[in-house]
């Protein structure tokens, strides 16, 4: 049986919940771009995954004429 919670002291009571603190991410890099990617996952900027082209990214400057032209 544990100890009632009004017994136990803060001190006590806070070092049980060491654990629950938020931890840092992980991030690797693109092999390659060499940008910061999350593990396990297409990179955001060139689309690349494990060697291989998963995902087809426009180019940045691509994706500003488009935005502009669907303006006019």
């Amino acid at each position: 049986m544990t100890i009632p919670a009004k017994r136990r002291p803060k001190s006590k009571t806070r070092m049980g919940r060491s654990h629950q603190a938020l931890k840092g991410i992980t991030l690797g890099k693109c092999p390659k771009c060499k940008k910061p990617m999350l593990p396990h996952r297409a990179c955001g900027y060139c689309g690349y995954y494990k060697n291989r082209e998963i995902v087809k990214v426009k180019t940045k400057l691509a994706k500003s004429k488009n935005s502009k032209a669907e303006e006019k």
